[in-house]
């Protein structure tokens, strides 16, 4: 056997789902960069599970779909209530809240091709609705119904703040979704599949890839880089702040990619994003902090950004509580898990790989009055 550390290089599995194949990102053989532009992620979503972009009538349907099932049950509510909430993350919020979605849905563990569907149009319309119930919630202020008149991207806002969004906001926002929607087998997506293999329902497969979002080397690195921001305070400190967590070979988060090698596709478009709502909102020295440690990083250690360095300032611009940003990734991800959950559903073979011991050997046994 060889051994390959955190199978770096190993094709584990087929999908028709997205590519990254000369460092271009594509869902289902459309640029990231049209759908970036052009879509709006209801389409995303409906491209990602159906393998086609909907027509008129059937986006209208899709959309209806998510606005009928975007309330949640009022326990799940109630049940957020009871969170230490000076103490608990807000991915670990998330990651509770959805894996109680399943006790309150009949069909948790049917199995069937239209059951795995309605769970899913299900869990997409709810994961906007528990983040922004949670985020009032903590602020001591009660949860906002969704409203069926607003777009994917609009009703997460307004759910947030209570207030209609801007169009600049909606537009920012709806990219980033877009944007996050899927990344071919990345780590949580994995753990999805490797999750609903054994043939596991939907809402543990989807829990188990929360669990896996969560950490800092996936979807809680733009956490990382605005807090970086922070602390460097600055245009002036970014020099002295970047050179000396080099020379001390800290990581920095935010750069870099175990797939990518000449840069991700995806960072461009929210380094334009963040660009214009800095400007926007009267902070354009973040923009200008981000543009400068991206020279320096770039420049000295040959690591071009991700996705996640630039959407930090998206998202504060926003007016997004930091804490969120990586449950937004989740918002966003939710289609992609979906997708692979399905895909592995449709043609599933149990995930068990084996492991390479390196542990002692021939041990002889010892009774314990010996040992």
């Amino acid at each position: 056997m060889t051994t390959t550390r955190g199978l770096e290089g190993v094709v584990a599995t087929q999908s028709s789902i997205s590519s990254i194949i000369d460092d271009m990102l594509t869902y289902r053989g459309y640029s990231i960069d049209d759908l970036t532009e052009h879509a709006s992620f209801e389409e995303v979503v409906y491209l990602l599970w159906f393998g086609k972009l909907p027509n008129q009538a059937e986006l209208d349907g899709f959309k209806k779909e998510l606005a009928e099932n975007a309330a949640l049950p009022q326990e799940v509510i109630d049940f957020m209530k009871t969170f230490p909430i000076d103490k608990v993350h807000p991915m670990a919020a998330l990651r509770t809240a959805v894996s109680m979605l399943g006790l309150h849905d009949e069909e948790a563990d049917d199995m069937s091709e239209e059951a795995n569907r309605c769970k899913a149009i299900r869990l997409q319309a709810k994961v906007s609705t528990i983040v922004t119930a949670f985020s009032r919630i903590r602020s001591g202020q009660e949860p906002i119904a969704p409203r069926a008149d607003l777009s994917f991207a609009e009703n997460f806002l307004y759910m947030l703040s209570g207030k209609e969004p801007e169009a600049i906001a909606v537009e920012a926002f709806n990219k980033a979704l877009v944007l996050h929607a899927d990344h071919e087998l990345n780590a949580s997506t994995f753990t999805a599949r490797v999750c609903v293999a054994t043939l596991s329902d939907i809402y543990s497969g989807v829990t188990s890839a929360i669990g896996a979002l969560k950490g800092p080397l996936h979807g809680g690195a733009n956490e990382q880089v605005m807090k970086m921001l922070t602390e460097i305070g600055s245009l002036d400190n970014v020099d002295t702040y970047i050179h000396n967590k080099l020379a001390n070979k800290e990581k920095i988060m935010g750069f870099g990619h175990r797939v990518y090698r000449t840069g991700d596709p995806r960072a461009k478009h929210l380094k334009a994003m963040s660009e214009k709502l800095t400007h926007l909102t009267g902070e354009p020295e973040l923009y200008q902090m981000s543009v400068k440690i991206n020279d320096i990083v770039t420049g000295e250690k040959g690591l071009p950004p991700n996705v996640d360095f630039f959407s930090a300032s998206v998202y504060h611009s926003l007016g997004i509580d930091h804490d969120l940003f990586t449950p937004i990734f989740a918002v966003s991800r939710m289609s992609g898990w979906i997708a692979h959950i399905l895909e592995q559903y449709a043609n599933n073979r149990l995930i068990r790989p084996r492991a390479e011991y390196v542990g002692e050997s021939h041990q002889k046994w010892v009774p314990v009055e010996n040992r």
